[in-house]
Order: C-alpha cells, then sequence, then structure tokens
C-alpha cells in the first residue's frame, strides 16, 4: 500500500493569512475608465471631484414666484403688497433659473392674483434669497464627492452624474482562474451515473468570485495527472492573476496540488485548522497567489470565504467584508473538537421575543447545508463546542428582517410540509418556513427549550392506541399547547421494486436474510416500529439493521432503493417518489403542536393561515397516501 502524503503543516487561520499577505505584498489591481452608467458594483480607485457645481445656477427652491425682497418689505395680511406681473414678479416653478435682478421666492400658496392679470398680492415678507437655491449650495466645483476606494451603489452614480462624471475611474476586477481536478468530475445533469461525481463547485466559486468584485475564469476539468494539473495551473497563472485549484489539497494518493504548487513555486500553507476547509493551500507562484481549495462543496465554500474573498478585498483597496451579526441561543447541542477552528452553518429564527440558532447537519459533503443556512457559528481553537439553550454569535447570510421572517419547524419529517411552506412564501411574500427533521420526540422537546415555533408529531401511545397527546402532557406539562391536523397518512414497508425477497409483513423483519434501516430514537416512525415488532413478538435485537439510523422517510427509502438494506418503515409518498414497492401497514395522523403563547406570533399566525388555505386540501388529497381528513382543524388543547 502506498503511504499517503501528510500535510505540510496544520496553521491556524491568522497565520495563513498572515503568511499570504507577507509573500504577496499590498499590490492593488490596476485601473480602468468605465461609463457611469455601467460603474454600479464597481471600486473607485481616484476620489472623485466635482467638474460642476450642484447648483450650476440660481435656482428656484419652491413653485411660486420670483421677486426682489425689498418690494416685499411691510407686506401683510391687512396691508398686503401689490406686484407688477413682469417687472416686479415673474412665475417659477421648482428649478426654474431665478431671473437676474430677482433674489426671493414667495411660495405660490403666499400670493394670488390681482384686480387683472398684469398684478399679483403678496401677504407676507420675504428676505433676500428666501427660496433661492445658490450656486454651489450642495457641491462647489472641485469638491470631493465620492472618495477612493468605494464600492459605487446607484446613489453614487447619480451624485457623479450630478458633479458632471460621464465616466469614472476604477479598479480593474483581479481575474482568477479556476481549475476543477479530478478523474470523476462529469457536467451537472440528471445522468450522473454512480462513481460519476457532477463538476459544480466551480459553478458556485466563480459565482461567488463574480458577487466579491473578482473576474471568474472557469477552465476545463483536469484528471489526476501531476502533468496535466501542472500546465493547467501555468496556463491560468499567464492569463489571470491568481488560480484557483479545486480539490486534489488533501492527502490522498491522487492529491497533487500541493506537489504541483511546491514545484512552481513557494507552498505557504499545507493544511489549516479550520472545519470545514482543512485540507486548503496557500502557494505564491511568480508572485501571483494559487489557492488549493478543498473538493467536498461546503469545505470550498469556506475556504473560498477564509482566503480568496480577502485577497479580492484587498486587491480592489477594500477591507475584509463583514457580515453583520447578531447574537442567538442555540437550539440544539453543538460539539466541537478543540484544537480547530470551527464553521457551523446554522437557520436563525426569531422565535417569540428570543432569537433562536438552529445548528444544520455538518459535514464538509452536505451540500443541503449551503442553501438552508441562513447564518454562521463560529467556534474558535478552544472552544468545545456549546450546549442547547447557550448564546452564540451568528454572521447572518440573510438580512435581519429575514431573521424575523423565518418559521421554524422541528420535528418530525413529512414530505407535506413542503407544500405548506409553498403556500406560506405564495400567500405571504418575504416569509419562509425552516425545516428540521429531528423526530416527533425531540420536536416536542425543542418546544420545551422554546426553541421552535411548531413541532410534527404523530406518537403513538400503545396502550390507548391514540396519537400524541400522551406525548404532550408528559413531555410539555407546564406549557400548554394546541394540537392542529396536517393530514391521514399511511405507514408502510418499502421494497425494492418486484420485491426479490418476498417481504410481506412485519414478521419478516425477523429473517436472517432480511436488514433494515430504522428511524431515530424518539420519532413517530421507531415508535410505530417498535409496536409492530412487539405485536409479533420479535425483539428488535435480533432485528438486522435495526441500528442503522436515517433522519427522513426520504433517506430511509434511498437506502432502500440503493440496496443498502432490503426494507423500511415509512410513507407511501417516499416509496411512489423513488419507485419503490409498498406494504401498507397502517394509517395515522401527522399533527402539529404550536404553544398557545405562541399563536399570536405573526410567524405562526401566517402559517395557520396556509395549513388552512382551501387549496392545501386539494394538493394533499393528490398525494400518494395522504387523506386531508380535518386539514387545518384544532385535534386537542393540551393544558
Amino acid at each position: 500500500m502506498a503511504k499517503r502524503k501528510a500535510y505540510l503543516d496544520m496553521t491556524t487561520v491568522a497565520e495563513a493569512l498572515e503568511r499570504l499577505w507577507s509573500a504577496l505584498g499590498d499590490g492593488r489591481s490596476g485601473e480602468e475608465r468605465v461609463s457611469v452608467t455601467e460603474a454600479l458594483g464597481r471600486v473607485t480607485s481616484r476620489p472623485v471631484l466635482a467638474v460642476t457645481s450642484s447648483p450650476s445656477y440660481r435656482a428656484a427652491a419652491m413653485d411660486g414666484v420670483a421677486v426682489r425682497a425689498a418690494d416685499t418689505d411691510g407686506a401683510s395680511e391687512l396691508r398686503p403688497v401689490t406686484l407688477r406681473v413682469g417687472e416686479q414678479a415673474i412665475d417659477v416653478d421648482t428649478g426654474d433659473v431665478v431671473p437676474d435682478g430677482f433674489d426671493a421666492v414667495i411660495m405660490a400658496e403666499d400670493v394670488w392674483p390681482g384686480e387683472d392679470d398684469t398684478t399679483v398680492v403678496a401677504s407676507a415678507p420675504v428676505s433676500r434669497w428666501q427660496h433661492v437655491r445658490q450656486v454651489g449650495e450642495d457641491v462647489v466645483q472641485g469638491e470631493m464627492v465620492l472618495s477612493s476606494a468605494l464600492r459605487l451603489e446607484p446613489r453614487h452614480l447619480a451624485v457623479a452624474l450630478a458633479a458632471g462624471h460621464l465616466d469614472l475611474w476604477v479598479r480593474v476586477h483581479p481575474c482568477l482562474g479556476i481549475i476543477p481536478t479530478g478523474d470523476e468530475l462529469v457536467e451537472p445533469g440528471p445522468n450522473v451515473r454512480p462513481g460519476e461525481v457532477a463538476e459544480f463547485n466551480s459553478k458556485m466559486l466563480a459565482a461567488m468570485l463574480e458577487q466579491w468584485g473578482g473576474r471568474p475564469v472557469v477552465y476545463a476539468s483536469v484528471p489526476d495527472d501531476r502533468g496535466r494539473i501542472q500546465a493547467a495551473v501555468e496556463r491560468a497563472l499567464a492569463e489571470c492573476d491568481a488560480a484557483l485549484v479545486l480539490a486534489g489539497s488533501s492527502a490522498g494518493r491522487e492529491d497533487y496540488t500541493a506537489s504541483v504548487l511546491s514545484t512552481l513555486g513557494k507552498l505557504l500553507v499545507h493544511g489549516v485548522n479550520i472545519m470545514p476547509g482543512k485540507p486548503t493551500a496557500l502557494a505564491v507562484v511568480a508572485g501571483k497567489p494559487v489557492f488549493g481549495i478543498p473538493g467536498y462543496p461546503v469545505s470550498a465554500s469556506v475556504s473560498a470565504d477564509t482566503f480568496v474573498g480577502p485577497w479580492i478585498a484587498k486587491r480592489l483597496g477594500l477591507a475584509a467584508s463583514k457580515r453583520p451579526k447578531l447574537t442567538a441561543r442555540l437550539a440544539r447541542k453543538v460539539p466541537s473538537k478543540a484544537g480547530h477552528r470551527e464553521v457551523v452553518r446554522v437557520v436563525a429564527a426569531q422565535v417569540g421575543q428570543d432569537i433562536v440558532a438552529l445548528p444544520l447537519a455538518r459535514g464538509a459533503g452536505v451540500i443541503s447545508s449551503l442553501s438552508r443556512a441562513t447564518g454562521l457559528v463560529t467556534f474558535d481553537e478552544h472552544d468545545e463546542g456549546a450546549p442547547a439553550g447557550e448564546s452564540v454569535v451568528v454572521e447572518l447570510l440573510v438580512t435581519r428582517d429575514q431573521v424575523a421572517r423565518t418559521l421554524l419547524h422541528v420535528g418530525s419529517h413529512d414530505l407535506a410540509l413542503d407544500l405548506v411552506a409553498e403556500l406560506l412564501r405564495r400567500l405571504h411574500p418575504g416569509w419562509d418556513m425552516v425545516s428540521a427533521s429531528v423526530g416527533s420526540m425531540a420536536g416536542l422537546a425543542a418546544l420545551a427549550g422554546h426553541s421552535a415555533h411548531l413541532a410534527g408529531t404523530h406518537l403513538l401511545d400503545a396502550p390507548t392506541g391514540t396519537y400524541n397527546v400522551a406525548a404532550l402532557r408528559r413531555v410539555l406539562p407546564d406549557r400548554p399547547t394546541l394540537l392542529v391536523r396536517l393530514a391521514l397518512r399511511e405507514q408502510g414497508l418499502y421494497l425494492p421494486k418486484k420485491n426479490p425477497k418476498r417481504i410481506g409483513s412485519i414478521a419478516d423483519l425477523a429473517r436472517d436474510d432480511v436488514t433494515i434501516a430504522n428511524r431515530q430514537p424518539g420519532s413517530g416512525t421507531r415508535v410505530l416500529l417498535d409496536h409492530l415488532l412487539a405485536g409479533e413478538h420479535i425483539d428488535p435485537a435480533s432485528v438486522a439493521g435495526y441500528d442503522r439510523i436515517e433522519s427522513t422517510h426520504s433517506a430511509s427509502a434511498e437506502a432502500v432503493r440503493s440496496g443498502a438494506v432490503d426494507t423500511a418503515l415509512g410513507i407511501r409518498l417516499a416509496a411512489t417518489a423513488l419507485g419503490l414497492d409498498f406494504v401498507p401497514l397502517a394509517e395515522e395522523p401527522y399533527e402539529l403542536a404550536i404553544p398557545l403563547d405562541l399563536l399570536d406570533d405573526p410567524a405562526v399566525t401566517r402559517f395557520l393561515t396556509a395549513l388552512r388555505h382551501k387549496d392545501l386540501r386539494g394538493q394533499l388529497d393528490r398525494l400518494d397516501g395522504y387523506r386531508p381528513e380535518r386539514t387545518g382543524e384544532e385535534i386537542a388543547r393540551v393544558e
């Protein structure tokens, strides 16, 4: 077996950045002149001085008549002054030139027609230059109206134009060549085969670079061949200001990035104590930076955000961007490994008066966390995570307003909740719903900890044959709760097409040749499985795969389809979606537990309008295995 290459070292983020800045210096991108109308988002390379004064003439600040202030002395309502039109009074609108020889404007509401068309009457005096904008009142020719190192927004473009500029000097977008590497890479699409990996990291990173002010150039994928990777890096550096080599920066047998960079230039960093993102490599080749970016998508995002974004900012003469932050309470415990800086993706939502941060599934390859996360929580090297309820600082990936407009559901997984979420977004634009599939019992525990707006639950109480009420009394004895129905749904066994092992009932799970996938402890599906096994006098410990955990119905169904297991208990809809056979075993109510003290919460009230909307019943009725019986109705109040 070939010996795996080790990392050069394991560097802190701060030290890695310091090595990079020391090796590169403070070089800025060049500058170019662009039209003001094309300058949105660009960064000024020089201060912008006014070419003309604004206003450039004496202008009326009100609709009315231009007058000589002296002609209005002594005017009052009892003794109004009559002024001759054309000689002592000239009609003007806001922005009109104040004619030479006139030095004030009387507002239209303070003047009225005289006895004929040749005169007007003023009922109050005006002072000299009253309601007149002077030349240069806003900007004087030669004054600085925009600074250098300013990212231009629409308001800045208006100022530049008002100050007489038709074009501006801006920093050239730094060019970054992106080189995907790997034998297994193919173009994204629906027909990716086993062993192939859709190459989407380059698209994600290109969009990130463009957002930061870079100009990405994506090169064709390069196989795991040292010579071809080296040639690709040399080409990218000949054509661009920097290069990103995607994947191959770890310690695998075909990870050539670090070796190539050592050959071409100086390898500054190989291994950073940040998770995800540990395999990051940094080098300087011919005075240009090369970033070795890990191949897993979450790692790639973190690595680029930590190192490439700040480099682009430096090239543009900007400070590294900082996201808005807020303090939130952790909804669940987050363990973290001491000695490593760890970035955890979370969903932040306002629940009652508190901001709650719900940690998402972690891992360098958890693609779903990229789109679902609304914030980041960073644990430093000396931290060992944090317990549930701990206050943490969240870097927001969305606006603060979006946090206040997010409904947080924690509990049992149900595919039909997506229909409710879409209705919520349609009925109340700007509002969103995020679900965390942790199981029914963990969802109720989240309500007990004031860490969610509502919890989906389908917990069978075997002695009574009823659902959910007994569990609410047990888990939430001090928090009165409303139970609202979503639907009735079928649970049963997922089976491969044509059911090759002829599995037909729960009794078959005791066979030596049958393996299953299970759900997490405390989930309603696991409770139902245990009840069904007990009915057949089957010891769970004797069921092969009983301890294999999948967190959603979809994941259980995929485990069956992929051949990892022979069967699993779950809802019919997931079997239909993946083309599996299905043996129905039970019909159960899926209900939503909502604390009574949150019924007036804006997120909850909007959710209930979606749940009770007339369109939802029809949509549920079309789902395989669902019956919209009492959908949106109150089932019980547990106090």
